[in-house]
């Protein structure tokens, strides 16, 4: 599958989220203390991601 959420921890210990397209991160979440956290995080972009408004401040 090319888009995948990948959970890991970071260096200072707190869980984060990226979403990553064919291998390449397209963004990343803030830290969250749980694993539990980062995954409603995931959850939330899922459920309310493809109504979001694009807002384009160029």
């Amino acid at each position: 599958m090319a888009h995948t959420f990948e959970i890991y921890k970071d260096k200072g210990g707190e869980f984060r989220v990226r979403f990553k397209y064919n291998s390449e991160v397209m963004f990343a979440t803030e830290g969250y203390a749980s694993k539990a956290s980062a995954q409603n995080a995931i959850d939330s972009i899922k459920k309310n991601g493809p109504d979001a408004e694009v807002v384009d401040n160029s």
